[in-house]
């Protein structure tokens, strides 16, 4: 399909597409380097203007009582979005660099029909409870909750899973009754531009309820943090820039949602299946370029097994080759920038300075001489103190670890800043149910086990986020509760 940028250059700012005040910039496509066209480039009075229209949408007009109104336009906007699946889809590729075969799952397809679920709660969620009667200070009172919209969300995602993460925050937020200002990673505007376009030309959406500006400036993120017409910021992207959106957001005490940084561990017991263990971490650190905050990038084995499980993982990983993500077999695509790939790069060189062995990879794949490809990488001997094991890389590398039975498998697990995400493979329950209580993460999988979905919240402890993203929990973070007495 012919991808048509010109659609794409425009900001949504109160209900219309209009033009960055910067004029736009260029957007890279990062399986070739070579400029894929222009994003509109928004500025500080783009931003400005867009918080306005939100303010005034969510003070002014019925959008945050009107339910039902609510589930009518996301699910107008999801059928709108399933029309143009296809532009969506060949956009997503082109400018994200994502491997064809996950747009039918977590890179488009599943996020855009996720909405039809935050619709529905939009309807059926309890937005009255009942707590009944008391007598506070002798006095016969009768007392209910209200929850309420939170009022201007400010959502800032980043460039790894654009629609995911931008439906995960506009889907909740919209349904429970707030407005909007998206503002998208500067590495991937076309994907909410476009979406933006969409919702613009095919929803009832009221102006106002929902505005997306593109910048090449990533300090327009910041202004939104500290801007005082904003009630709530929904952030997701490394742990060093929540911090700083935290503190943005400080002054004006306002709720913050942070997704974070991970450094999940694959946990392999002595009683697994140690190839299926080995192959599916490898494959899985592999998958869109290992550009994963819960992808799992330490595989923790049995130490008398040790040499036998990083020669299983070896042979998976040799077979997973970086390719075009336009082609329907690729797994491994590109990483998204230049800069991302130097970044990786260090991390493969200090792993050698710290006594690590490059297994398999740790270069730029011969076969491809643009864009900013790079080999799944394989690193052994080290412990869980060297910074490839402890700092988030966001590439496909992988370090084996060492454990000296369950104890200390849970002990590697959260010997880490992080606690977002992680593995578990086993055959005894009773050892699994053990080590997945010990584990201090906000998700884990075992033996295969998909904890993706709609309803199922996610997010991290520790310097991984506060709060959760999808699921009633997810929806309650765009919520504030209103304590109502009454005499009874």
């Amino acid at each position: 399909m012919t991808l048509r940028p010109t659609d794409s250059s425009t900001l949504l700012i109160d209900g219309k597409l209009v033009p960055g005040g910067g004029g736009t910039f260029d957007i890279l496509d990062p399986s070739t380097g070579a400029v894929l066209g222009h994003a509109a480039d928004g500025t500080a009075a783009d931003l400005d203007t867009a918080i306005d229209a939100a303010r005034r949408a969510f003070d002014e007009t019925d959008w945050c009582r009107d339910h039902g109104f609510r589930a009518h336009c996301l699910r107008q906007l999801r059928d709108a979005l399933r029309w143009h699946i296809e532009e969506l889809r060949e956009i997503t590729i082109a400018e994200v660099g994502a491997p064809r075969f996950l747009t039918a799952g977590a890179h488009l397809e599943g996020p855009v029909d996720d909405l039809l679920w935050f619709a529905d709660l939009a309807e059926t969620y309890s937005w009255t409870q009942d707590l009944g009667n008391a007598s506070p200070m002798g006095i016969p009172t009768h007392r209910y909750l209200l929850k309420e919209a939170v009022g201007v969300v400010g959502a800032i995602t980043p460039w790894n899973f654009p629609h995911q993460i931008n439906f995960a925050k506009i889907g909740p937020a919209l349904a429970a009754g707030n407005t909007v200002v998206l503002k998208p990673a500067p590495d991937t505007p076309w994907c909410a531009a476009l979406v933006a376009r969409i919702a613009a030309e095919e929803t009832d959406l009221p102006p106002g309820v929902f505005n997306v500006v593109t910048s090449s400036d990533h300090r327009i993120g910041a202004l939104l943090a500290e801007d005082p017409r904003v009630d709530l910021i929904s952030f997701t992207g490394s742990t060093a820039t929540g911090k700083s959106v935290m503190r943005a957001a400080a002054d004006n005490l306002k709720k913050v949602f942070l997704e974070l940084g991970g450094k999940s561990a694959f946990l392999v017991l002595d009683d697994a299946d140690l190839r299926g263990a080995c192959s599916m971490a490898a494959f899985t650190v592999c998958t869109h370029a290992g550009q994963g905050c819960a992808i799992t990038t330490r595989l923790v084995v049995p130490r008398e097994r040790y040499d036998e499980a990083v020669a299983l993982t070896a042979d998976t990983m040799r077979g997973i080759r970086p390719g075009n993500p336009d082609d329907a077999g690729t797994v491994c695509g590109p990483l998204i920038s230049e800069r991302q790939r130097e970044r990786v790069e260090g991390y493969i060189r200090s792993a050698v300075e710290e006594g690590g062995t490059v297994v398999v990879g740790g270069g730029r794949p011969a076969e491809h001489d643009r864009g900013f490809f790079i080999e799944p990488t394989l690193i052994a001997g080290l412990d869980n103190s060297a910074r490839a094991a402890r700092e988030e890389i966001f590439g496909p590398v992988l370090v084996v670890i060492p454990h000296d039975g369950d104890a200390d498998a849970v002990r590697i697990a959260n010997d880490s800043p992080y606690g977002l995400s992680g593995a578990v493979y086993g055959t005894d329950p009773d050892r699994i149910a053990r080590v997945v209580a010990g584990v201090r993460t906000g998700t884990l999988g075992v033996n295969g086990g998909i904890w993706y979905a709609a309803d199922a919240p996610f997010g991290g402890y520790k310097q991984s986020g506060i709060g959760r993203e999808m699921g009633v929990a997810g929806f309650e973070e765009y919520l504030e509760t209103k304590l109502v007495a009454e005499p009874a």
